[in-house]
């Protein structure tokens, strides 16, 4: 096929462009790291300008394997939701550094509008919990601690959006100030039900509603590029959360349907089709895919911390020298020894959202070595998921199956122990980066190359690899004992 979707996957720790065939396969990529900025404990930053120029470097770098821009027919964004960035609508500039995700700055005012008892209707209206994860308060705190921000929103410049909006503002060259409803839906400042965001909300977390894009469908005509940047004008067709773009990569577009990616943090999802989810166990409800003004939705569980574990154990300790050891060194001994690791290094993310909760390493002893911590930060892994897979269950939303990708889904080891402590099948795509397989199905059903988002998963998603529960169950149940009792030092 000579139709060629261009994705732009902007990740936390890096950028990367990926062109891929009609079909689904990968055709090219290039790839780049972004800085991460530390400021101050708990802090986590990325320069916009690096985002922007890194992005479009990389973009630059694909588009002759497809024989140049001509032979591009869309180009689809997938994004680490919540990082919020701020700019001067008039100049295109950022007006300070990005705040990241898993910032957990805002925590003193989100622990505010919880004392005032507002966490009840925020989570009624956004499905979301008062928490610093979240957009909303990161805008906020700009505006009150950022005179840059704070005197744009008086000039009537400020323009605030999530990263899938900064890029298209400067793909469009300024032309279109959007963001997609899955992104939209995690800023605290719209309703699951509402098409635009709420000024309610806005008054209530203190964020000019003039300053924030307008909402729109996640498929089809959403922009056009800036004709100097490529050559020609090439249309934006897709704009998609990671999460939710992960989740549609791996076709789980039916009620009960679930993901789980394991990147920087872990995410999981279980669509819930057109029925708004109203979680009573401190899970995340949350707009999965909006087409034609139509939109469905999945409950979301939300780890801070799976692959950014391994990263640490890398880059701050040196127990391996790439990620990839991680599963040699777990199959290399019999069990982690004791050893159990409770990956809080930036707060306990779903179902617990203890935002001050701090890493826990239990069980040390003469024995440990590198195998055991490596093991132990694997099967962590499996401790998150199980908690969350109690808490699904108790939503009355129990897994089946869980369809897994990202980075570390690449790891044979880990993948089993997934299927051993959950107790269910666990599937795994043979093409594991499914967030921007999931960007390039949105956008090839946007541009019309497949008539909808269900033809264009079938078409463009390839094999599976199936992992069956093996493991006996006072293995298991010791395990989770042991995990508990870590976690309430945590």
């Amino acid at each position: 096929m000579s139709d060629y979707v261009l994705v732009l996957d902007e990740g936390t720790t890096s950028t990367r462009a990926m062109l891929f065939a009609a079909d689904g396969v990968l055709v090219a990529s290039a790839q780049e790291p972004l800085t991460q900025h530390y400021p101050q404990s708990g802090w986590v930053e990325h320069d916009p300008r690096e985002i922007w120029d890194k992005t479009l470097r990389c973009a630059l770098a694909v588009m002759p394997k497809a024989g140049g821009a001509a032979s591009i027919a869309c180009i689809g964004i997938t994004n680490q939701r919540e990082t919020v960035v701020a700019w001067d609508r008039q100049t295109g500039e950022p007006l300070t550094n990005a705040i990241v995700w898993q910032d957990r700055r805002t925590e003193p005012f989100c622990a505010e509008l919880r004392a005032a008892g507002h966490e009840a209707g925020v989570q009624e209206r956004t499905g979301l919990l008062l928490d610093p994860y979240f957009s909303g308060t990161k805008m906020r705190w700009m505006l009150d601690n950022v005179p840059e921000v704070r005197g744009a929103a008086e000039r009537g410049v400020l323009a605030f959006g999530t990263v899938e909006s900064w890029l298209t503002f400067k793909l469009t060259g300024g032309a279109a100030h959007v963001t997609d409803a899955s992104n939209a839906s995690r800023t605290l400042l719209m309703g699951l039900e509402d098409a635009q965001f709420d000024e309610g909300l806005c008054d209530l977390i203190g964020v000019p509603r003039a300053a924030l894009p307008g909402v729109v469908d996640m498929a089809g005509p959403l922009a056009m590029t800036a004709t100097e940047l490529f050559g020609r004008a090439i249309p934006i067709t897709g704009l998609v959360g990671d999460q939710q773009a992960a989740t549609i990569g791996q076709a789980c577009l039916a009620p009960g349907q679930t993901k789980a990616t394991y990147g920087t943090g872990a995410f999981v999802l279980t669509c819930q089709g057109n029925r708004i989810p109203r979680s009573k166990n401190r899970l995340l409800g949350t707009v999965l895919t909006q087409i034609d003004g139509a939109r469905t939705y999945a409950i979301e569980g939300s780890v801070f911390v799976a692959g950014s574990l391994v990263q640490w154990l890398r880059d701050s300790l040196g127990v391996v020298e790439v990620a990839s050891q991680t599963e040699e060194l777990a199959r290399s001994i019999p069990d982690s020894g004791g050893v159990v690791i409770v990956p809080a290094l930036s707060g306990l993310g779903a179902p617990h959202w203890q935002a001050e909760a701090r890493g826990v390493i239990a069980g040390l002893s003469f024995a440990t070595g590198k195998a055991q911590l490596a093991r132990a930060a694997l099967e962590a892994m499996a401790h998150q998921t199980h908690d969350l897979g109690a808490a699904y269950a108790a939503d009355g939303a129990p897994w089946q199956t869980l369809r897994i990708d990202g980075g570390m889904a690449a790891n044979d080891w880990m993948a089993q122990d997934l299927a051993d402590m959950l107790g269910v099948p666990v599937e795994r795509p043979g093409f594991v980066e499914t967030t921007a397989l999931g960007a390039a199905m949105l956008a090839a059903a946007g541009s019309g190359i497949y008539p909808d988002l269900s033809t264009a998963c079938q078409a463009m998603r390839g094999r599976l690899a199936r992992f069956e529960p093996q493991m006996e169950a006072e293995v298991r149940d010791a395990r989770l004992a042991a995990w508990k009792k870590a976690l309430a030092a945590a």
